[in-house]
Parts: C-alpha cells; sequence; structure tokens
C-alpha cells in the first residue's frame, strides 16, 4: 500500500467537475485507491463518495492505493491533483 497527504488549494474544493476528472483518472487502474478526508474515507472511483466528503479549499486530504499498479496509481492522481491546480 502507498499513501499520500495533499491540501486542496482550489478555490471551490473538489467540486463536481474536479471529482469527476479524478474518478475518471483512478478509473484507469486495477489498484484500489481511497480518498480520505476528516477521518472518512470513499472509493477514488465513485463519484458520489467523493461528492459526498463535501471537501473545501484548504481541506487535507490523503490518498491510499493498494494493488498490483498502485504506485503508478498514486503517480497519475498525484500528477492530475497538481496539473489540474486542486492540490499540493
Amino acid at each position: 500500500m502507498v499513501e499520500k497527504q495533499f491540501t486542496v488549494v482550489s478555490n471551490s474544493g473538489l467540486h463536481a467537475r474536479p471529482a469527476t476528472i479524478l474518478v475518471h483518472a483512478a478509473g484507469g487502474f486495477e489498484a484500489d485507491i481511497q480518498l480520505e478526508y476528516k477521518g472518512k474515507s470513499v472509493n477514488l472511483k465513485s463519484i458520489m463518495g467523493v461528492m459526498s466528503l463535501g471537501i473545501p479549499e484548504g481541506g487535507q486530504i490523503k490518498i491510499t492505493a493498494a494493488g498490483g499498479d498502485e504506485k503508478e496509481a498514486l503517480e497519475k492522481i498525484e500528477e492530475v491533483l497538481k496539473s489540474e491546480g486542486l492540490a499540493e
């Protein structure tokens, strides 16, 4: 299992559009990818799960990935978060 912490920097937080981008990126991997915020964890491949967390700007999130392509999955998610200006 690999994991990494991020701080949401997007002034609108992780709303529908960025959540869709993240879910799409995560869907390309076999690994189980979880998004955690304030002690709640959801499957990053579920748009409804991601949206249910209501993550605002400044939110501290943790992404964990477990499975055969976990490292590649976490690298891709990090790349998307940074390139879309969502989190650092």
